[in-house]
C-alpha cells in the first residue's frame, strides 16, 4: 500500500482547531509556540479563541494552517507513523509539504507565508477582486465562460470534476457566473474571500515576492513533492523556487495532482492538516484512493492504525 500526505489551503481554519492536539500533545503545543516567537504574537491564542475575522485574514491563516499541519506531522513522526511515498498541498498547503519533506526549514516558511500573505492582500484593493465556486460544470466549459466576458477572470482552482473556482476582477466574476450558469452550471456562487487567488490580479505579488523566494533556504525535498502548476515534482532548485512563483498566479492544478500521485501507485493518503477539504475533493476524483484524517485524536489513531 502506498501512502501520500496531502496538506490543505486556506479555507479550512476554523477558532478552535486542533484544540485536543494542543492540550495533550507537547510537540503539537511545542510547535505553536515556536510559530508565536516567529511572528512575535500569539498565533495559538488566536487558533484558539479567535476572533474568527482575524483568524480569516490571509495574513494569519496562512501561517496558522502551516503550523497546524506541520504540528500534526511532528507528531506523526514522534509516534512512529508510516512514511509516505509522496507529498502535495492545496495552495498554501504547498508550502506545509515542503516543510514536512526538510525542504524549507519551519521558522523560515511561518515567516514566508505570512509575507505571502501580506502581498497578497495588499496586491488587490477590497472589494476590487472575487472569486467563485463553479459546480457542474466541466473545465473546459469553465475556461470558455470566462474568456467570453470583459475584464480579467479565470480558473483559479480545479479543484475536482464539476468544481472550479474562478477569479479575478469582481465585476468580470459576476459577468463569468451569469455565463457559467446559462452553460448549465448546477450552481455558481461568490465564496466570502477578500483576496482573488492564483489569478493574473497576483502577478504583482510574485513579483514583490520574488526576493523572498529566491533567498529562500530551500533545498530538494527528502520526500517527492508534487507541485501545483504543472502536478509534477521538480528537479532542481531554480525549478523548485520558480514554481512557487508561479504558483501564486496560476491555477491550482488539484485534479491532476491526484491523477499524478494516483500514477505513482499511491491508493491511500493522510490530510496532514485541519478539517476534511482535501479528503471530500479527492474521492471525488479518485474514489480508490482511501483518505484519512488526522486532526482529531481518534482519527490520528485510526490512521494511525491503533484502533
Amino acid at each position: 500500500m502506498s501512502l501520500a500526505f496531502v496538506f490543505p489551503g486556506q479555507g479550512s481554519q476554523s477558532v478552535g482547531m486542533l484544540a485536543e492536539h494542543i492540550a495533550n500533545a507537547t510537540v503539537v503545543a511545542e510547535c505553536f509556540a515556536e510559530a508565536d516567537d516567529v511572528l512575535g504574537l500569539s498565533l495559538t491564542r488566536l487558533v484558539q479563541e479567535g476572533p474568527e475575522t482575524e483568524l480569516d485574514r490571509t495574513e494569519n491563516t496562512q501561517p496558522a494552517i502551516l503550523t497546524a499541519s506541520v504540528a500534526l506531522w511532528r507528531l506523526w513522526q514522534s509516534e512512529g507513523g508510516a512514511v509516505p511515498a509522496v507529498m502535495a498541498g492545496h495552495s498554501l498547503g504547498e508550502y506545509s509539504a515542503l516543510v514536512c519533506a526538510s525542504a524549507l526549514p519551519f521558522r523560515d516558511a511561518v515567516a514566508l507565508v505570512r509575507k505571502r500573505g501580506q502581498l497578497m492582500q495588499a496586491a488587490v484593493p477590497p472589494g476590487n477582486g472575487a472569486m467563485a465556486a463553479i459546480l457542474g460544470l466541466d473545465d473546459a466549459a469553465v475556461v470558455a465562460c470566462c474568456d467570453g466576458v470583459d475584464g480579467t477572470v479565470a480558473p483559479a482552482n480545479f479543484n475536482a470534476p464539476g468544481q472550479v473556482v474562478i477569479a479575478g476582477e469582481s465585476t468580470a466574476v459576476d459577468a463569468a457566473i451569469v455565463s457559467c450558469q446559462a452553460a448549465g452550471a448546477k450552481r455558481a456562487m461568490k465564496l466570502a474571500v477578500s483576496v482573488p487567488s492564483h489569478c493574473a490580479l497576483m502577478k504583482g505579488a510574485a513579483d514583490a515576492f520574488a526576493d523572498a523566494i529566491g533567498s529562500a533556504n530551500l533545498q530538494m525535498p527528502s520526500i517527492p513533492v508534487v507541485h501545483n502548476v504543472d502536478a509534477t515534482t521538480s528537479r532542481t532548485i531554480p525549478e523548485l523556487r520558480e514554481k512557487l512563483l508561479r504558483q501564486l498566479y496560476q491555477p491550482v492544478q488539484w485534479t491532476s495532482c491526484i491523477g499524478a500521485i494516483a500514477a505513482m501507485g499511491v491508493n491511500r493518503a493522510v490530510e496532514c492538516g485541519p478539517g476534511r477539504v482535501l479528503a471530500g475533493l479527492i474521492k471525488r476524483i479518485d474514489r480508490s484512493i482511501d483518505v484519512e484524517g488526522i486532526d482529531s485524536r481518534a482519527t490520528f489513531d485510526a490512521a494511525a492504525g491503533r484502533v
